[in-house]
């Protein structure tokens, strides 16, 4: 199993400091994890929050890629109905380039209203402009000649996006889906695919099986490293911590989905992703005593998933925690299959 991290960096305003050193818990973070052997740190983009949640994810997966030389750099996701694609293209290539071939970039449609609202963009135009830029984006990474594009939202005159990429035949594309239908969507795309941290263990084991009979009918092989599963973790060291920890999370969680208005099972209103009726908090995220998550992550193993993405917690001690104790399970168990596999 390789474990990775998913979340977002905060600068509020009002801390008497420039939000690049607003940043700086967040970067810290990531560069010990690296020190850990966390493999990828998945960011976020948000924007009109008033909480200081990332925007330029970009920009900041950039700095950090200076800083650090093994972990992967990754989107989760860019939301591309806000950008100009090309544009895109060129940064993320350079990012690529610079951190010497790290770049997972998962990519989306967005679902926040005070998103869209905010960009003047009505939501029944986020599928075909998603689209539109997915179809530009590749064209622009894999072109070795100058091209145009006509199409509805953008066109380009005779144009060579650079530089290139150091991935071939461009960087890992990701992309959210929780659906059965959007699951078999992304297999025939050839993208990967990131399941959320919402979903219970149930639902989160027929995901994986959709997606593995959809690349079975797609001619796709079944890679577990192409699935990105997004947990939740809390490190409890008795049953009180244990109690205070679920009521923690599900307050927390359903503040958030009530402000943007993303409940898991609200007809219209969930994004593809998140399409589990209920919200239980214990029956998805990984709580409890290190032992008690490793039972759970074996769990997980089981079902085929090899690439746990951690949502960032709320300290440093966790990961260490984690590291320490529940990481080096799952490299013995990778080590001995290896050795049996031979």
């Amino acid at each position: 199993m390789k474990f990775g991290l998913f979340g977002g960096a905060v600068a509020k305003r009002g801390e008497n400091t420039a939000d690049s050193q607003g940043y700086d818990d967040f970067i810290n973070l990531v560069l010990e994890a690296e020190d850990l052997g966390y493999n990828s740190i998945f960011l976020v983009e948000h924007h009109f929050t008033g909480g200081g949640q990332v925007s330029a994810s970009l920009n900041l997966l950039t700095y950090i890629a200076a800083k650090t030389s093994r972990i992967r750099l990754g989107t989760a996701v860019t939301v591309l109905p806000w950008h100009n694609p090309v544009l895109i293209a060129e940064q993320t290539a350079t990012l690529d380039l610079l951190s010497g071939g790290r770049l997972d970039f998962g990519v989306g449609k967005g679902y926040r209203d005070i998103e869209y609202k905010g960009f003047c963009i009505p939501r029944d135009e986020a599928l075909e402009r998603y689209q539109e830029s997915v179809e530009v984006i590749k064209k622009s990474w894999n072109s070795e000649e100058r091209f145009d594009h006509n199409g509805k939202y953008w066109q380009f005159d005779d144009i060579m996006v650079e530089p290139y990429t150091i991935q071939k035949p461009h960087p890992p594309l990701w992309t959210a889906a929780g659906t059965d239908e959007s699951i078999a969507r992304v297999a025939e795309s050839g993208m990967n695919v990131l399941f959320d941290h919402f979903a219970s263990f149930e639902r989160t084991e027929e995901r994986i099986n959709v997606w593995r009979e959809a690349c079975a009918a797609t001619g796709r092989d079944f890679d577990p490293m192409q699935i990105g599963l997004a947990r939740g973790l809390t490190i409890t060291l008795s049953e009180k911590d244990l109690e205070a920890a679920l009521h923690q999370r599900d307050e927390r969680v359903s503040k958030m989905f009530a402000k943007f208005g993303a409940l898991p099972g609200l007809e219209k209103r969930q994004p593809e992703s998140y399409s589990d009726p209920a919200l239980d908090m214990e029956a998805a995220a990984l709580i409890g005593s290190p032992d008690k998550i490793i039972e759970r992550l074996k769990v997980l193993e089981d079902m085929g998933f090899k690439h746990i993405l951690i949502l960032l917690p709320d300290n440093i001690e966790t990961l260490r925690l984690f590291a320490s104790e529940v990481m080096p399970v799952f490299k013995e168990s990778d080590t001995t299959n290896a050795d049996a596999a031979e």
